[in-house]
């Protein structure tokens, strides 16, 4: 095993850049631009060596060809490749582990990663009647890149359990059962887990909301603070309605030494991703991330591997966990080994619901603010981020230094783990012929104030096949609207012949 590792094969991120924009009008490329132009300023050198620019999926409209739309703004050279990713908040973690790979394998010299949204920007516009700011839209579409398979399916469909703010709270319900609490105590533990991350957000200096609050005030229901899906307040859900940007460049450390710039170098010592069971439904228990799990075994062994060492989650001193609601944090930190309350924190932006949600790009600035502190703090500090795409589906890990791994970056191998997961899948079955017993799973209430407007669970009927229901009718909203969701968990419900629905069996 070499102890020093050839320099054009060592992938690092050497500069990233982060805006944000609360009142000029701007498209997506906008912020992108800004915030590539920063990472550039930190290494000028390097501009025109990039052999490639990926741009993270963008959720507000923006023209067929983002990515070269923005290297003609930043005068990269005429033969960088440019292409966008799918979608799925893991895609920029991916983005930096197949680069970190390139790059080992003598591949690839130097790249960048961006993404933005422009959300509010675009939510200005429409309640002003100004057209959409979408780019330039007279060019062929940039290539895709990442995986397009979809996050749900018909049985998720049928039940109208498609918005992440549903499946997630859904989810939660989950680890509420396995905990034993109702929807308030679980509330309480939520409010302290979360009141951490806004007192990150309120030192952050592109964070959209940097205001720390009480555990209390995030928990509490209150006119400001509803509940919008049992059992979340609104202050527990991710914000998709900021204009923010990021951006990462990513070369070899031979590239960065060429450029004059290799003291600002964070080395990429591991990656790894995994995929759970992509329905939701088949899973075989909502409450636990098994993709995650092996995901992080299989990374802390790949940095071992390229430390010479053993390398554990102790050894992290900085984590930023993808935080789009409670239950992605919880699931990830158990999967790890980490425990909620751990004295690092779990976060180094503050999440998606204080720093703010961009989209698919949160991991990107994730990854900015997690390496920006190890270039700050030297010495030999380990840094873990996540990236999470769909609904605790589509994961991406990676461990970053201050220092060189001694045998250079590794990737993990999940392919044996990823097999055993798709294996795992429940039958589920879109309908039943009459009437069917079933036992609810997981559960949430989607409410507008008080009046509940949605029930949907997921049920699991005699013979193991999983369903995704919908209440039957407005009674049985209400009915369900006034139980808690907790106790949802484990309820007999009674499935209708026809569409996926469901009603409360007698007790």
């Amino acid at each position: 095993m070499p102890t020093t590792p050839d320099p054009e094969r060592l992938p690092v991120v050497i500069a990233s850049g982060q805006t944000l924009e609360r009142h000029a009008l701007v498209n997506p490329v906008d912020l992108m631009e800004r915030a590539a132009s920063v990472a550039l300023g930190d290494a000028p050198d390097l501009r025109h060596r990039i052999q490639r620019l990926t741009v993270v999926n963008v959720l507000t409209k923006v023209g067929p060809a983002p990515a070269a739309e923005l290297a003609d703004r930043l005068g990269l050279g005429p033969d960088t490749v440019t292409e966008v990713t799918t979608v799925g908040g893991n895609t920029p973690q991916w983005l930096v582990n197949r680069a970190a790979s390139e790059i080992a394998a003598g591949s690839l010299r130097a790249t960048l990663v961006a993404g933005a949204e422009a959300i509010r920007s675009s939510r200005a516009r429409r309640s002003e009647g100004l057209p959409r700011d979408l780019g330039a839209a007279d060019r062929p579409p940039d290539p895709l890149v990442g995986d397009a398979l979809p996050g749900f399916g018909a049985v998720e469909a049928g039940a109208d359990l498609i918005a992440p703010l549903h499946v997630y709270a859904l989810l939660e319900s989950a680890v509420a059962a396995r905990a034993g609490r109702d929807a308030a105590a679980h509330r309480r533990v939520m409010g302290a887990l979360l009141a951490p991350f806004t007192r990150v957000a309120a030192t952050h200096p592109c964070a959209w909301f940097p205001e720390a609050r009480t555990a209390d005030e995030i928990a509490t229901p209150a006119p400001d603070n509803r509940i919008v899906a049992e059992p979340y307040t609104k202050r527990m859900a991710a914000f998709l309605g900021s204009d923010q940007g990021a951006a990462l460049l990513v070369c070899s450390l031979a590239e960065a030494r060429r450029a004059g710039v290799a003291d600002r170098a964070v080395f990429i010592w591991a990656g790894c991703e995994a995929t759970d069971v992509r329905s939701v439904t088949a899973r075989p228990d909502l409450g636990r991330s098994p993709a995650v799990a092996a995901a992080g075994r299989i990374l802390f062994a790949a940095a071992s591997e390229a430390a010479g060492r053993a390398v554990t989650i102790d050894d992290v001193e900085l984590v930023d966990l993808y935080s789009c609601f409670p239950s992605a944090v919880e699931l990830t930190a158990d999967a790890l080994g980490l425990a909620t309350d751990d004295h690092r924190g779990l976060t180094v932006t503050g999440g998606l619901p204080y720093f703010g949600g961009p989209g698919n790009n949160y991991a990107t600035h994730g990854i900015a603010t997690l390496t920006d502190r190890l270039r700050s703090a030297g010495g030999g500090r380990l840094g873990l981020a996540t990236g999470l795409g769909w609904f605790v589906t589509k994961h991406a890990l990676g461990i970053y230094g201050a220092t060189p791994p001694p045998a250079g970056f590794r990737r993990g191998d999940t392919g044996a783990d990823q097999s055993r997961i798709d294996a795992s899948a429940r039958a589920t079955v879109l309908g039943v012929d009459h009437r069917a017993p079933a036992t609810v799973v997981g559960a949430t209430v989607v409410r507008d104030g008080a009046a509940a407007t949605a029930a949907p669970v997921v049920a699991e009927l005699a013979d193991g096949r999983r369903m995704a229901l919908a209440a039957a009718d407005d009674g049985v909203r209400a009915a369900v609207g006034e139980l808690d969701v907790a106790s949802l968990v484990g309820r007999s419900v009674v499935v209708e012949p026809g569409p996926a629905r469901y009603r409360l069996a007698e007790r």
